[in-house]
């Protein structure tokens, strides 16, 4: 859906939408004032799609992947860039920085727009105009969990009274704010999402929001502020609801390449679709430079995107102790002439892999859904949550489904014993495993007070003395683990205060 084309409310705020890196603009339309749009059903409906239109905007989109994957231990960048990215994996933050100005820009038109909607909505109206209010209220909860990883500590940490964002409220005009506690933040998700569940009743596709979308996100949310027993209750709802199946097989292997309502695991996606530029904007050119038969076409590689992005020696060595893991298939060898490629810029011997889980969608090269919520989350949600109440054996239960899935090899408590390992510490390298690329990795560790250790060739090192140093250990304690709140923010409105 082109935005020219969605007649909304929020477009009377005259929004510019500019897709980094990338020369096109999309203005939204004004065919509907600020004052008129929410006064009947079609106009509320045609709002909510707005809605929804607004969070696929590329520059959140590519943004919020660069700010929560970029700061984990998968990645390697291969050479600097002049992209703001660059500080993201490096943990140089700058309180200017382009992407932590468009994901907070960005994820706050999503909850003004989502806060007029539920507004207008009262609790008793028809069950399609709940429904409404529930996805919206839904899409609110997400940006301000969202919002509140990337800006404020983890809530583990401090108990969640460190500052967080400010919470807008429907129906209150949103002033000159201040920062809520990451408690209250969390407090807020919690409550649109709870609310959310309650008023939606419509299964619909993936794409969208509706129940078990939000008891998804509620166990996400419940397992990063410490709530073991509501992480599993939630998760288990989504299971037990039997709308996901994990994939298996070659269906598994070639997930990333589906469109998510072809996808039985997806729970939900931000919907990208072929007759849209997927260019050199898209999540994918970072990862990958090629035609779409470039993985098998040597010497086809480069005419699609930068490639400056590749999984890391650490990972592919984690993956490469079990060689028919069909994990795999998310990455590629970069190989001309049949020849693996090494990249001489970070070191004269590493080779080469793309990463792939946001290419080759419907075989165009940087098309891709990005997937949120997934069924396999659900149970490595349950795993870690059981691992932290003492329930190992539950834990191994999960964590071996995703193991068999993977075709790898069950886990017992025996074996893990054997090599002095909790059974936490298996849950979190499986979720470093299946959740690779999906900016989950930074948080997994930081949460559990772990660092995050790369001990791997990458622009990194370049923050290191003496550069031949390639280690980079980031404690989750550290102020880097959280980015600036934006200085436009600061300098337009007195009651915010800056991250240290």
């Amino acid at each position: 859906m082109k935005a020219n084309q969605i007649k909304i409310y929020i477009v009377a705020l005259a929004l510019i939408f500019s897709v980094s890196r990338c020369k096109k603009e999309v203005k939204p339309s004004t065919a509907i004032d600020d004052e008129s749009a929410l006064t009947n059903p079609g106009d509320i409906e045609t709002a909510t799609i707005g809605t929804y239109a607004v969070l696929r905007n590329a520059t959140y989109v590519r943004s919020a992947h660069f700010l929560t994957e970029f700061q984990g231990d998968n990645v390697a960048q291969g050479q600097p860039s002049s992209d703001d990215l660059s500080r993201c994996y490096r943990y140089t933050h700058i309180p200017t920085g382009t992407h932590g100005a468009n994901f907070w820009k960005q994820a706050y038109y999503v909850i003004v727009a989502a806060n007029k909607i539920i507004a207008a909505i009262p609790d008793n109206s028809s069950a399609d105009l709940k429904q409404l209010k529930g996805e919206n209220l839904y899409l609110k909860g997400m940006m301000e969990f969202n919002l509140v990883r990337v800006f404020g500590r983890p809530y583990t940490q401090g108990n969640g009274e460190n500052p967080g964002v400010p919470i807008l409220k429907e129906g209150v005009p949103a002033g000159t704010p201040a920062r809520n506690t990451v408690k209250e933040v969390y407090a807020a998700a919690i409550a649109d999402l709870l609310k959310a569940a309650d008023l939606m009743t419509v299964a619909k596709a993936d794409i969208f929001a509706s129940k078990e979308v939000a008891y998804a996100l509620l166990s996400r949310i419940y397992l990063n502020m410490g709530d073991n027993a509501n992480a599993i209750k939630y998760a288990d709802l989504v299971i037990a609801s039997g709308r996901y199946k994990l994939l298996q097989g070659a269906d598994y292997a070639s997930y990333f390449t589906k469109t998510p309502e072809a996808n039985s695991e997806t729970i939900f996606a931000i919907r990208y679709t072929k007759t849209e530029d997927q260019d050199f904007g898209a999540i994918g050119s970072m990862y990958y430079s090629g035609t779409p038969g470039a993985l098998s076409t040597p010497g086809a590689q480069g005419n699609t995107g930068y490639g400056e992005i590749y999984a890391s020696q650490q990972y592919v060595a984690e993956l490469d102790k079990n060689p028919a893991d069909l994990r795999h298939s998310f990455i590629a060898p970069y190989k001309i002439n049949g020849v693996l490629q090494v990249n001489t810029k970070i070191a004269p011997n590493v080779p080469m892999y793309y990463v792939t889980k946001y290419n080759l969608q419907e075989g165009i090269a940087n098309l891709s859904s990005p997937v949120y919520l997934r069924l396999a989350e659900m149970y490595l949600n349950k795993a870690e949550a059981n691992a932290k109440l003492g329930n190992a054996q539950l834990a191994l239960d999960d964590v071996n489904l995703i193991r068999t899935r993977a075709g790898i090899p069950v886990l017992t408590l025996a074996g893990i014993a054997a090599e002095n390992k909790t059974a936490l510490d298996v849950v979190l390298e499986e979720r470093r495993l299946e959740f690779a690329f999906e900016g989950q990795r930074a948080y997994d560790l930081f949460r559990n007070n772990r660092p995050m250790t790369r001990n791997y060739p990458g622009t990194h090192a370049l923050n290191n003395t003496p550069n031949t140093n390639i280690t980079q250990t980031i404690l989750p304690t550290d102020a880097r683990v959280i980015f600036y709140v934006p200085q436009y923010e600061i300098d337009n409105n007195k009651n915010l205060t800056q991250n240290p």
